[in-house]
C-alpha cells in the first residue's frame, strides 16, 4: 500500500514538473532602440585601438634612405592632390611617405587607382592609425 501511494505522489509531482506552460514577455519598444544603438557603438568601436585612435588605411608610395628625394615624391603628391595629407617618416634607415586617412579599402583603392595615373612608383595599400573625425551622431533624447 506504501509503495502505491508513493508511486502515485511521484507520479503527480512528474507531471507537474514537466507540464507544459505558456510564458508570456512584455518588451518595452524601448529595448529595440537600445539594441540597435548599442550595435552602433561596438560596429564604431572595432575600428578604435585601445587607446581611441582610429584604424584605416594609408597608401604606401616610397621607401628610400634619401630624405631629399622623400620630400621630392610628398611635394609632388602635396600638389597634385591638395586635399589628400601626406605623411613622412623615418625608422632607420628608411623615409616613407604615405598618403591618406581612409577609413574602408575600397576607398584606399580607388584612390590608389587615381594616384597611379600620375605617379608611376609601386603604390601599396597599408593598415595604419588614421586621423579620422567620425561624423556627429544624434544624441538627443526622445524617450517618455
Amino acid at each position: 500500500m506504501a509503495k502505491g501511494v508513493l508511486v502515485t505522489v511521484m507520479t503527480f509531482f512528474a507531471l507537474n514538473c514537466f507540464a507544459a506552460d505558456t510564458i508570456v514577455v512584455h518588451k518595452d519598444g524601448r529595448l529595440d532602440v537600445l539594441n540597435a544603438k548599442q550595435a552602433e557603438i561596438n560596429k564604431g568601436n572595432l575600428r578604435l585601438t585601445p587607446n581611441g585612435h582610429y584604424k584605416g588605411y594609408r597608401l604606401l608610395i616610397l621607401t628610400t634612405n634619401k630624405r631629399d628625394e622623400a620630400d621630392k615624391v610628398r611635394a609632388d603628391i602635396s600638389q597634385s592632390f591638395p586635399d589628400v595629407k601626406t605623411y613622412l617618416s623615418y625608422l632607420s634607415p628608411y623615409f616613407k611617405v604615405k598618403a591618406g586617412n581612409f577609413i574602408s579599402r575600397e576607398d584606399a583603392e580607388n584612390f590608389k587607382n587615381e594616384l597611379a595615373k600620375v605617379y608611376d612608383g609601386g603604390i601599396y595599400i597599408v593598415q595604419d592609425i588614421i586621423e579620422y573625425e567620425p561624423p556627429n551622431q544624434d544624441t538627443t533624447h526622445t524617450g517618455n
